[in-house]
Parts: C-alpha cells; structure tokens; sequence
C-alpha cells in the first residue's frame, strides 16, 4: 500500500485538519503551496477531493432525481447516460421520513413504520432504483438508526485503503451534522446536496483555505453535569468568538479523559456554533472506541499507524499553531438548557424559570390544565445525545427512580424515544431501564430523527385544539441538536434542547417555568425533587459496563444494507434511465431546462425583507404540509389527501417551490406584521410569496431577497436554494452568510451579495433595486436614493464558473457530456 508522506513537507506546527487538507491536495495534485507554507491568517484556494459522500433520504432523494436528469439531458444530447455514475463511494441512510405519529404504546414502533412504508414507497422504490443504477451507491434502509450514529459506530473507516492506497477517511455529507464523526479523528463536513451531486461526480469541492481555531480543553465535567451541558456551553462559547467557516480544532489535556461519544456530542454541534468542522485527533481513546464497536484489530493497527506516521496522532508534547486559540474549562459546566429559538440561547438551569418566565404572555399558566409555559412535546430524540450511553443511561435510572416513587409523565405530554441506532434499545433493555422508561411514556416510537427534525407528528387532540383557540405559548423539550422557531412543532413556540434525563424530568413536571432545583417535580402526594432522582455517577458507569458489550454492535450492524422484508419486497424500476410517472412525489426536476441569466438586475423588487439570522427552516420548512397552504391546496388539487411532509415531498419541485418561505414563523418587514409565507405582489396587495414571484415573472421584474446577518444558518438544505431559484430569485443581498448556504445559492446560479460591515439595515426593500455587477468582485446596489457597495460573495474561480453556466449541475452535464475532466 502507497500512502502520500507528509514528512518534510508538512510544516511540524501544522494543524492536524491542515495535514488532511494538504496530502489531500498532494495525492491528487491540486494546488497545495498555501498549505506547505502556512502560516496564521494565510489565504488561499483549496480543491478538496472527498474519500465518500454521506445522504439521508430526504436529501438523497432530490440528489438522485437530479442525477436521473442528468441522465435524461445526457441522452437527449446523444450521449451514454452512463456517464452519469458516481466515482467515489457514496452510502445514503434513511432515517429522515419517520414520523412521530403514534407514541406512548407498545405498538408505536410497529405503527410508525407501517405509516413510513404506506406514505413513502414510492420514494423509497425509487431508491432502490438508484441503488441498483449507479454502481457506487450504497442505502441503508429505514428502521437500521441516524445516518450520524450508523456512521461513527459502523460506516467511518478513519483511515481508507482502496486502490493501492492509504489515505485519511475525508467525508462529506447533505446533513450539516456530517461533523459528528469528526469525534472519531475523520475530517468531514456537510455541503449542499448540489455540490455532493459534482463531487460524486468526480468533481473537486471548491472552497477558500478556513482559519483554524484551536480550542485547549482543560479540567473535567463536574458531578451531575452531562456531555450535553458541555455542548450547549461550547456551543455559547464558540457562537459568541464567531467561527463561521472556520475549522475548529480541539485539543489540551482533557482529551486524554473525554470519551469519544462525549467528543462525538461536541461535534454534532458544530454547524450549530457555525464551524465548518469540530475535529478531534486520534488517539487512544479513539483505537478503544473502534475495537469496541467491532472494527477489526488489523484495521485499528492501520489507523494508529498511518496516524503517528502523518503527524495526526494527538501527541500533547507537540505545539500546534492556530490562526485563533482559547480555552474552555470543563469544571465551569453547569446544567443548563437552551433555547427557545436559538442552540445558543444557553440557560443555566438555576435560572431557566426566570428565562422561559420572559417567554410567556399573560393569561392562564399550567397547573392541571394546559396553559402558558406547558411541556406538550418531550422527547428523547436524535443522534447528539443518543449516541453517548452515559446520557441515556442516566435518563433510563432517572426514569426507575421516579415511577419507584410514583411519579408519572403529566398526560398533556407527548412523550417520545428514537433513539439514533438499535444498540441503545439493547442495552437499555439489558439494564432492565427499558420498563420504567415505557410506565413514563417513552416508548420506542422508531429508529430515526423524528422530533429533531420537525417529524414530531401532531399533539395530542386535546392540547392541540386547547393550545389553538387559547392561543396558548407552549414548549417542546427535546435532546436535540436545534430549536429553531417552526421547526419541532407548528403549534409550539418554545422549544428547548436539554439532556435526556432533564427531558424526563420536565415531562414528570408538565411545565417549563419551574425551578427544577429547588422545586417539586409535581404539586400532587408528598414533594419530590429533581435531586433525589438524579442517579449517581458510579451507578451509570456500573450498568455502563455491565450491559454495553461489543457484540451489540456486531448484532446491529450484521447485514446492515440489507432491509427487512417490507424493503426486500418493494419493487424497484429496471433502466440506466427512471420512467418518470405523473407522480406527486417524484418529477423530473428542471434545472437543464433554464438558461443562465448573469448580469446586472435593474428595477429588481424585493420578495421578501428579511432580519437576521434567518434558517434555512424558514426558507424551506421540512415538517408537515398545512392542508390550507400553497403546496397543501396544490396536492389536494391533484388528488391526493395525504400531505405528508415538505421533507418527504423534496423530489417534486411542484410541492417545494410552493414551500419556499412557507415557514408559518416567517418574519418579512414587507407583509405589515402579518406572520408567515405572504408579501406584497407587484400590486401592492399581500398575497403568498409562491404567487407574488409568478405575478413578478409574468411582469418581467427580476425579484431579490434581502436579509440580514447569518442568512442561511441550520440545516445544509439545498431546497433552501433550489426553492427560491424557482422561485425566480435573482440575487441575495445579506449582511452576512452562513458557510453552506452560500455556497448552495451558488450552486443554483443564485448571486450572494454581501453588505460591507454596518451597512444594510435602511434598505426596506419597499422600493425598486438596481443592481450592477464590478470586475472588481464588488457590486453597486441603488435603491430609494441611496447606494449601496456590497461584496459578490463568488469567493473562487470555479464558483465564478458555476455562476455564469447557472449553476453546478448545468457546469458538470456540460464537461461530462464533452468528455472533459471533472
């Protein structure tokens, strides 16, 4: 086996993701000087060559049906389609389609997914479709866990063999929580869909050279506190310094104590701090983790090896050079929460009464009855903190203690568990927690994302109906990784990210404005509190290493590919090309239909006015399509009464352009204080924003979004891109960007254009906007008699390229279709 030594090339003070990067650069002879001379605050172009592609369903469905359209243009070109075929090994994990629908019964499990397979079939054939096509695709199929957790303990290989050669395990994923893995020492990231599709492709991700930030931890977690409390604290911390589209690096003496699932729970959370990645070095801990969970002696031999060969092996003796450095202390965490509508919004437990008390209007507060502050949605949900076992055996004890002394979810709670791989039900069922968890409700309802992504289902009738005609502010407490507003429950406008025994402890509470360390848990029998449930650390490490055992992962794991016999038997279509059908979840998208447009925009009009920190939620919502909506009204109009989700519905651009902004939180300066998906049309009468920008093309006025900071934070949605280039939207003006948005608006041949700092706020948006592109990389924005000078945020040559064919996909049809190199 050849590898690509860094010996004498490598710089001794570089940092380990830099290492990565530049034998990257090396063994495939892209450009590497700026990283063979690094130094802080140096820049540069890099062309990154991922080792595999990581897809979810919902995101691997639209990437699939673009890639069968790049099939279709290929043979209507007179082309192979077969040229369209991946090169680099991409696995795609359904777990995004799940709902929550049933809970709290034995059957919920066996329900939730008779209802996956009867509402996504269709997709889920076509799937099987691609898997049989394109000869590098691997899926695993619904009911196996998260896409995150199936990849740290099985899929991650953290050092690749393949064609005569060893070299760094480099994974990009559709899922902005690619990241977790970086727990594991592999370097990997989220990017759009459309830019998985190039790199599939044999297509380089274009990017400039990130600063790195290394982040010295020191100390241990205090008794009590969990690896949750350490990630919202780091998540504060890091969200406050500003990391965004930066590499964060972690390191100091606490490594040698920190366990890989407590690292793994850092860094899902890195898009939620804004870094491009959370790396953790190998070292062993790491070689523990990967024998533990059944990678193979030779193989963990090889990654300790290559590691201290490449200078990637965590040596403390070694002095690492950083663009940007700071401490965390780990004795400092608190429990703590956060929210309601930021991963940020970090809260103290001891004072999280006095923060949610802020939330709450006037009027009726939960007592025995629904009111303001009530818990409606608990769950224990999501691969950050169902991967770690300290967690969820601690709610597993926490739950025994209380149903011992009589304690009981309160009935207006939906409660619910799903959990992120088959491994946890076994060894929490092992320790006999399973019971106690199930008296309090929490029965397995799947093996998926579920709550964390908005697939929570509704809630139960009679809070629902109560929460709508009171109109009541309720919560959802979840173990998740994001709050953002719309995202867990359309009724609930409170959502807060907690560790899985404070899920449960909420749930026995029923409410969120109590004071769970110095209060009851409950106002009925004698007064029990937050303290005397709260298990002992050497309890949870006892029934740790009692029940957690190597062959569960053996067990979970054997045959993973393989599906269960609703799976087996579904029919997949035959054909290098897909037959497309008159379907509502499948249509051959459009983007080799439209002709690029660059240039200057003159008498655009604003679509929508935006403020700051804008998700990709609101632009491309995921959850349940509204019967009363623009995409629900289209459905029901082609005959179809089962909505489903917008999630489910990302392979027909019918459904997704009509849920573009359709975020029923959404907050536009130009809809006069009416909340949700309407603006003004080129009449001046507020109308829904799908048919605003058709009233806009039919007049022939470009259209633009204007936004404020951090537009496009959260998920690496591409349909946040895709939608609005449907839409029409010409151009973007932000006062700042989030790292994978911006690179999607690109993408889709969507121009970003960024305010210089402090400038921005007056533009209203009310007014038309002419726009005029410089060959100096900035542009000139005119509106109302003012001028604006703004950034065209295009940061490389081939994102320049991408623009100008409007977009990647149309830029990588045309080199393959004349056989150029990708």
């Amino acid at each position: 086996m050849n590898i690509q030594s860094l010996r004498g090339i490598a710089p001794d003070y570089l940092p380990r993701t830099l290492r990565i990067l530049l034998e990257n650069a090396l063994r495939h002879g892209t450009a590497s000087d700026v990283l063979r001379d690094w130094k802080p605050g140096a820049t540069g172009e890099l062309e990154v060559y991922p080792s595999r592609v990581f897809l979810h369903d919902t995101n691997g469905v639209p990437v699939l049906a673009d890639l069968a359209a790049m099939r279709d243009a290929m043979v209507a070109r007179g082309k192979d389609p077969g040229l369209v075929d991946p090169v680099i090994p991409a696995e795609l994990v359904v777990d995004h389609s799940v709902i929550a629908d049933v809970f709290g019964r034995p059957d919920a499990l066996r329900r939730n997914v008779e209802l996956e397979y009867e509402r996504n079939a269709e997709r889920y054939r076509f799937l099987r479709w691609g898997q049989r096509t394109f000869r590098q695709l691997e899926v695993v199929p619904p009911g196996s866990g998260i896409m995150h957790q199936i990849n740290l303990e099985h899929l991650a290989r953290v050092v690749e063999e393949r064609d005569g050669w060893v070299f760094p395990d480099l994974c990009l994923g559709t899922d902005s929580h690619t990241t977790m893995v970086n727990g594991l020492g592999v370097l990997g990231w989220g990017i759009g869909g459309i830019e998985a599709e190039a790199a599939m492709l044999g297509q380089s991700v274009s990017m400039m050279l990130p600063p790195v930030v290394g982040v010295r931890l020191t100390g241990a977690l205090p008794v009590g506190t969990t690896a949750t409390d350490l990630v919202l604290t780091i998540t504060e911390t890091l969200r406050a310094h500003g990391v965004v589209g930066k590499l964060v690096e972690f390191t100091g003496p606490a490594l040698a104590d920190l366990p890989v699932p407590d690292r793994a729970t850092i860094a899902n959370m890195s898009p939620e701090f804004g870094s491009t990645a959370a790396y953790f070095p190998i070292d062993e801990r790491t070689l523990e983790y990967l024998l533990f969970t059944g990678r193979t002696p030779e193989k963990v031999a090889l990654v300790e090896s290559y590691a201290r060969e490449q200078g990637l092996w965590h040596d403390p003796s070694v002095d690492l050079t950083y663009d940007e450095c700071l401490d965390i202390d780990l004795t400092t965490v608190v429990p703590s929460i956060a929210g309601p509508r930021r991963p940020q919004q970090r809260t103290q437990l001891s004072t999280a009464k006095q923060a949610v008390e802020r939330e709450l209007p006037a009027g009726p507060r939960t007592t025995t009855t629904v009111g303001h502050g009530a818990v409606v949605v608990a769950a224990i949900t999501s691969c950050t903190n169902t991967s770690n076992p300290a967690v969820m055996v601690a709610a597993g004890l926490l739950a025994r203690n209380a149903v011992e002394r009589g304690l009981a979810s309160k009935p207006w709670v939906k409660t619910t568990l799903s959990p992120g791989s088959r491994v946890v039900m076994d060894y929490l069922g092992d320790a006999g927690l399973t019971p106690y968890l199930e008296k309090l409700g929490f029965h397995l309802a799947g093996f998926g994302c579920m709550t964390c992504i908005g697939a929570s289902g509704a809630l139960i009738d009679e809070v629902a109906e109560a929460v709508r005609t009171q109109d009541l502010t309720v919560a959802a407490v979840l173990s998740g990784n994001r709050n953002f507003e719309g995202r867990i429950q359309a009724d609930v406008r409170l959502n807060y990210l907690a560790s899985p025994p404070l899920v449960i402890a909420y749930a026995l509470a029923g409410r969120m404005d109590i004071d769970l360390l110095s209060e009851p848990l409950t106002a009925e029998g004698p007064p029990v509190y937050l303290k005397d449930l709260w298990p002992e650390t050497a309890e949870i490490e006892a029934v740790i290493g009692r029940t957690l055992k190597p062959e569960l992962f053996d067990r979970a794991y054997d045959d993973l590919f393989a599906g269960d016999d609703r799976w087996q038997q579904l029919a997949a279509p035959a054909g290098e090309t897909f037959a497309w059908e008159d379907s509502t979840y499948l249509r051959r998208p459009p983007y080799f239909d439209v002709q690029p447009t660059p240039g200057d925009l003159v008498g655009a009009r604003a679509l929508v006015r935006l403020g700051d920190s804008v998700t990709t939620d609101h632009i491309s919502p995921a959850g349940a399509i509204p019967p009363d909506s623009v995409a629900g009204r289209y459905l029901r109009d082609a005959g179809t009464d089962q909505l489903n989700t917008y999630a489910s519905r990302r392979g027909n651009h019918q459904v997704m352009v009509r849920g573009a902004f359709a975020n029923l939180r959404l907050r536009n300066a130009l809809a006069d204080g009416v909340e949700g998906p309407v603006t003004p049309g080129p009449d001046g009468v507020l109308t829904s924003i799908y048919d605003a920008a058709e009233a806009y093309r039919a007049a022939g006025v470009p259209i633009v979004v204007v936004a404020g900071k951090e537009y496009g934070t959260g998920s690496s949605r591409d349909w946040a891109a895709k939608g609005p280039a449907l839409l029409g939207v010409r151009a973007v003006l932000a006062q700042s960007f989030e790292r994978i948005h911006r690179s999607n608006l690109v993408g889709l041949g969507i121009l970003p254009l960024e305010f210089l700092p402090g400038e921005g706020d007056d533009l209203t948006g009310t007014e038309p906007i002419d726009i005029r592109l410089g060959t100096d990389g900035f542009a000139t924005a005119c509106s109302a008699g003012r001028t604006y000078r703004l950034k065209i945020r295009l940061d490389t040559p081939r994102e320049v390229d991408y623009y100008h064919h409007g977009g990647v996909l149309p830029y990588v049809l045309h080199r393959l279709s004349e056989g150029q190199p990708s």
